[in-house]
């Protein structure tokens, strides 16, 4: 046997080791230890007699174990580097798209600065046209030349309103599509924040796994360097012994030191081995401490996001009150036009045209300002319903983790009974673990009182003869508790009689509508002032109103106590004076308005926006505190008491481990001493000497 170990042909395109020029630290550090070990080996061969060219093979053959370390630490680089890029992907793109944004809205603003500076100056020099021509109708004295110039006037007087109108219609079409682009952006950037959340997850349980894989690949170069080297050795051990037999006794000594030489450097390299192995596992672990960390930081980033989506939902709150000091300022200017209108009717009766038309106008502004509010609570219902789905990924992820945690916690009671105790062990009831998302309670679902309204007044127009108090004859209100006319009568005779709860101004402005929408929006009105809402309101309504009519008419009956039978059908079957008086009304709605008052303050409703929905939360707490009580206070009282075990344990391990070391340095010591008695007596000193040292001895050794 020539002692060389031929490398596996898997082996051969191996790359060269570390180098200390290398600009990685560790790897430094690792060509510098490789080094040491090169040279303790070479004195060791050197001290042995063995052959330096196994030295210079030993030098050119790195360990198996170091080149596992090196592969596993730049495969772990690469994964992290193209997890990052992957993850800053999102935010490359995301400003790329600001910054395209940002230039069309530079170069939209610039057309809008200059198409208005060019609609000023326009304007200017018409409205200084029509001001030289003023000063030329002083001039003239002809009623015909007068009245030609009046109209001249009026229509350029016209021409440069309509470009005005104009100039603003396009202002407000462009303020429209930047609402509709923000809404799209917060869209964008949600989705961006929820790709980069899912990113990032992968991306650490990627890391994880591959963490958890490259340090099996390490134990096991290890495990495989060690086998290798036991059965190098051994090998070695058996050509010794094989070759001590055939020397004389003379060589015993020098064949046992040899020996404890061996076992002593096996000892060192499994020390030294274990050490690293140690020291790699030890920064492997504070690596994914670190990785865990920058995921918490993430988290606290979407949080942070998260909270200013919440302060620009508060600015749009903002803004929609501006909106409506914006529509008040809208209706004071409709009084004041016509205000003025009413005057130049009583000037001249000649421009009757020319009012109508404005009025028109003016119904068409009442009309899209109305359109505008109701888009404006199109975008909260949006925005609600926005709040609500990141409630619901909120909660998906707390579950989620909440599961982790459970099933975790259940594993190490289950390790615990089943290894360290030595008991069977019984799952408990984890049903609550198969919800996903938050507990719903459906609600009963109820139109609006101003959606009743609408089907009351327009469903049952057509047949008002065909509905009865029983219901019969009415498909259309099949589960209400009064007919359709009935509740027709009421609102019709609410709507005449409480005229007061309205401004004058909006009854002026309902003048021109249709019977039908005017009736819908004074309802609507007097529903806002009256805080009737739901349709169970309507019903309510209903109800007290008839009944208000039947407690007048008790007072009615005989004097000697017998009481009026009631007729067999019901009295708000015919005429709404029937049903109530209109001189009652004001009075039943004054009694109304303090019992619905009394009754919500009883019941402390939560208020709630348009278009959301009121989230049952009763079950949620014993939900979550199901998942606190899956493990029961008497195992957790056999976890402590086994700690509290084990810990002894560790204690009596950690003092045997102390005596062992003790024992080896005495053993060491007693081996140093012989070899320096033995050096002693030996030494030829000793003859020179009256009284040699051995002599002392051996007398000494016979008293003994």
């Amino acid at each position: 046997m020539s002692g060389r170990s031929t490398p596996p042909e898997g082996e051969e395109s191996t790359p060269p080791g570390p180098s200390l020029d290398s600009e990685d630290q560790q790897e430094r550090i690792q060509a510098r230890r490789l080094r040491i070990t090169a040279r303790i080996e070479a004195k060791r061969r050197e001290a042995l007699g063995e052959d330096p060219s196994l030295i210079t093979e030993h030098k050119e053959t790195p360990r198996r174990s170091y080149k596992q370390v090196d592969e596993s630490r730049q495969r772990l680089s690469k994964l992290v580097n193209d997890g990052t890029q992957l993850v800053t992907n999102i935010q490359v793109a995301a400003d790329a798209r600001e910054m395209q944004r940002r230039g069309e809205e530079e170069e939209l603003r610039k057309m809008r600065v200059e198409k208005i500076d060019n609609e000023a100056t326009t304007s200017y020099q018409k409205f200084e046209e029509i001001t030289k021509k003023w000063l030329l109708g002083e001039e003239k004295r002809i009623a015909e030349e007068l009245w030609g110039l009046l109209n001249s006037q009026q229509l350029q007087c016209g021409q440069l309103i309509e470009d005005k109108n104009g100039l603003i219609g396009e202002l407000q079409q462009e303020l429209r599509r930047k609402d509709d682009q923000y809404v799209k952006d917060l869209k964008k950037q949600s989705e961006d924040i929820s790709l980069l959340i899912e990113r990032m997850e992968e991306q650490v349980q990627s890391l994880s796994k591959t963490y958890r894989q490259e340090l099996l690949h390490i134990e096991k170069a290890f495990e495989q360097e060690r086998r290798d080297l036991l059965e190098k050795n051994r090998k070695k051990w058996e050509q010794s012994m094989q070759v001590r037999r055939d020397k004389e006794l003379e060589s015993l000594m020098e064949r046992m030191k040899k020996v404890e030489e061996y076992e002593q450097q096996l000892n060192q390299l499994r020390v030294q081995d274990g050490e690293e192995y140690n020291m790699i596992k030890i920064k492997l672990e504070t690596d994914v401490q670190i990785l865990q960390q920058q995921l918490q930081q993430m988290k606290a980033t979407y949080q942070l996001n998260q909270e200013k989506l919440e302060y620009n939902f508060q600015v749009l709150k903002k803004r929609d009150e501006e909106n409506t000091i914006t529509k008040s300022q809208q209706k004071r200017r409709i009084t004041r036009l016509q205000d003025v209108l009413n005057n130049l009717r009583i000037k001249l009766d000649k421009q009757i045209k020319q009012y109508k038309e404005e009025n028109q106008a003016l119904s068409d502004d009442f009309k899209r300002i109305a359109g505008q509010y109701k888009e404006l609570q199109k975008k909260m219902r949006h925005f609600a319903a926005v709040d609500a789905k990141k409630f619901h990924d909120i909660w998906v992820m707390n579950e989620e983790e909440m599961k982790q945690l459970v099933q975790k916690a259940l594993d190490v009671d289950r390790i615990i009974h089943e290894q360290q105790l030595g008991l069977p062990w019984e799952a408990p009831d984890l049903g609550f673990m198969d919800n996903v998302g938050p507990l719903v309670v459906k609600p009963k679902a109820q139109k609006t009182a101003s959606m009743l309204a609408q089907e009351v007044l327009r469903g049952s127009a057509g047949s008002p003869d065909t509905a009865t108090s029983s219901g019969q004859g009415s498909l259309d209100f099949p589960s209400q508790p009064f007919s359709p006319r009935t509740v027709k009568q009421i609102l019709e005779v609410l709507c005449d009689e409480s005229g007061f709860l309205m401004e004058n101004k909006l009854v002026q402005l309902l003048s021109p509508l249709e019977k039908d929408e005017r009736s819908l929006i004074r309802l609507d009105a007097i529903f806002g002032a009256l805080q009737i809402e739901v349709e169970d309101d309507v019903y309510k309504l209903v109800d007290f109103f008839l009944k208000y009519k039947q407690q007048q008419e008790r007072p009615l009956q005989d004097e000697d106590g017998e009481s009026q039978e009631a007729e067999t059908t019901p009295p708000y079957t015919s005429q709404p004076s029937d049903l109530i008086h209109p001189n009652d009304v004001v009075r039943a709605l004054r009694a109304f308005t303090m019992e619905l008052h009394q009754r919500r303050s009883r019941e402390k409703p939560h208020l709630r926006q348009p278009g959301t929905e009121e989230r049952d939360s009763s079950e949620d707490a014993a939900y979550w505190s199901a998942a606190t009580q899956v493990i029961p206070q008497s195992r957790l009282r056999v976890w402590d008491a086994l700690e509290s075990a084990m810990e002894k344990y560790y204690d009596v391990l950690t003092n045997r481990s102390q005596l062992i070391t003790e024992t080896s340095s005495l053993r060491q010591q007693n081996t140093e001493l012989r070899m320096l008695l033995h050096q002693y007596l030996n030494s030829k000193i000793n003859a020179e000497l009256e009284i040699p040292p051995t002599q002392i001895l051996q007398v000494d050794t016979s008293h003994a």
